[in-house]
């Protein structure tokens, strides 16, 4: 029996074109499901939480990140749940670093061989974070997304990028990985447990979602000047290799915002500006 969670407004439709999809493939192969729509930002947490609490829950997320984030939270159980992802969310950028099937009728077959791994998350205390947790940039336009009129998804995005770029500003930071504490002026920092931000930005392009470690990248401050230039690389995931950024691997970093800016998890903006985060290692099972 498998417990399927869907936001049926997610994805523009996609959502529930892919549900009726599997819904076919379900029903030619004789199997048991049940779904449960969500209703209300959050509920996705509130239903995984209660299905957590089942001897055996295997549940279905059919969404994109923000979903897969909301499943994550409500999770109380670990050792009883399986987790299910079908990517049918708008940017779906965590499936792009684990390797899950984007296409509807791959990601089911991929569950019905009832093949499990673990996956890694990132522990932020009080809150899971599955993909990224940054600040700087992708925060900025994250905000300056949430405003904008013009425009939808990934243009949407991309218009924002560019308006948070004429406009750029520099973040103070104080950064302490695996113990060690340094001050920053940043242009952004990226703490990766997945690759990519925006609907296919690889911000940490080196991550791992199953090797027990965090990516951390952070794009220094440098000449407003060179910023246009440097774009390209940014979308390419180059900009690893310049002279302007530093990459680590850690275990455990904590993020201290220093100036009025933000942190996001997951595309979502928290007001918190201290950010501890653990990489939980081989807790999160998933259908591989």
């Amino acid at each position: 029996m498998y417990d399927i969670i869907v936001n049926p407004l997610g994805g523009k439709g996609k959502s529930l074109k892919a549900l009726k999809a599997a819904e076919k493939i379900f029903a030619e192969r004789g199997v048991e499901y049940t779904v449960h729509n969500t209703e209300y930002a959050g509920h996705a947490t509130e239903l995984a939480r209660e299905l957590s609490r089942k001897p055996e829950a295997k549940i279905l997320v059919f969404g994109g990140d923000g979903s897969f984030n909301e499943v994550l939270n409500g999770i109380e159980n670990f050792e009883n749940v399986t987790l299910g992802m079908v990517p049918c969310g708008t940017g779906n950028d965590f499936v792009r670093a684990s390797g899950h099937p984007t296409k509807i009728k791959e990601a089911i077959d991929l569950i019905l061989k009832d093949n499990v791994g673990y996956i890694d998350y990132i522990d932020v205390g009080s809150r899971r974070c599955l993909n990224v947790a940054g600040a700087g940039m992708d925060v900025d336009v994250l905000l300056r997304y949430a405003t904008m009129k013009a425009f939808r998804g990934k243009l949407k995005y991309y218009a924002s990028l560019i308006d948070t770029l004429i406009h750029v500003k520099w973040h103070k930071l104080r950064l302490t990985i695996d113990g060690k504490t340094m001050d920053k002026s940043v242009f952004m920092i990226g703490v990766g447990n997945g690759t990519c931000i925006g609907g296919g930005m690889p911000i940490c392009p080196d991550a791992k979602v199953d090797d027990g470690l965090l990516s951390v990248v952070i794009v220094n401050e440098m000449k407003k000047s060179r910023i246009p230039v440097e774009l390209p690389g940014f979308l390419s995931g180059k900009h690893v290799k310049k002279d302007y950024t530093e990459v680590y691997s850690a275990k455990e970093v904590t993020v201290e915002v220093l100036d009025d800016g933000k942190i996001e998890l997951d595309g979502e903006v928290i007001d918190d500006k201290i950010l501890e985060c653990k990489v939980v290692h081989n807790v999160l099972k998933v259908y591989r």
